[in-house]
């Protein structure tokens, strides 16, 4: 096993981190332009300019932290390209599968939500579009880390 150190641990956590933000960011700038598209018309005016505001912020968010996050995603398979142990370092281990546990459970309550919804007659296009931006962007998510394990195990 690879000696673990703290750049190999902090790169880890950085790449997690900036991962979820941009995710929950690029997530909360779907929502709010779904929110612009098809306004609630008993709350119009005071969604559209929540809307931009959490446009102006989720825009901001992704500026700083996607690119963060390909940068540390860059430098780790840079490291990984030198030493191929360091890819199943525990550290990251724990947050892949931490990663996989949180998108599956998001996954797992958006579908319960589409149905409650779905069986009290209140499905709106609205709610079926935020739906299915939550399902897309966690599936993505779940589904390239489920990808990264089992490639990791074929090698």
């Amino acid at each position: 096993m690879e000696k673990v150190s703290p750049k190999d641990v902090f790169l880890n956590i950085l790449s997690i981190l900036t991962l979820y933000i941009s995710a929950g960011s690029f997530l909360a700038l779907l929502f709010q332009y779904i929110n612009v598209l098809f306004p609630d018309p008993l709350q119009h005016f005071y969604e559209i300019r929540s809307a931009y505001s959490g446009i102006r912020w989720a825009i901001a968010a992704l500026i700083v932290f996607y690119p963060a996050h390909l940068w540390v995603m860059r430098l780790l398979y840079k490291s990984y390209a030198l030493t191929p142990l360091k890819r199943n370092l525990r550290i990251r281990k724990w947050l892949i599968y931490f990663t996989l546990f949180a998108a599956g459970l998001i996954l797992m309550g958006d579908v319960v939500a589409l149905i409650y919804n779905l069986l009290g007659g209140e499905l709106t296009v609205r709610f079926a579009l935020k739906v299915l931006a939550v399902l897309v962007v966690a599936g993505t998510v779940f589904g390239y880390y489920l990808w990264d394990i089992r490639k990791n195990k074929a090698e």
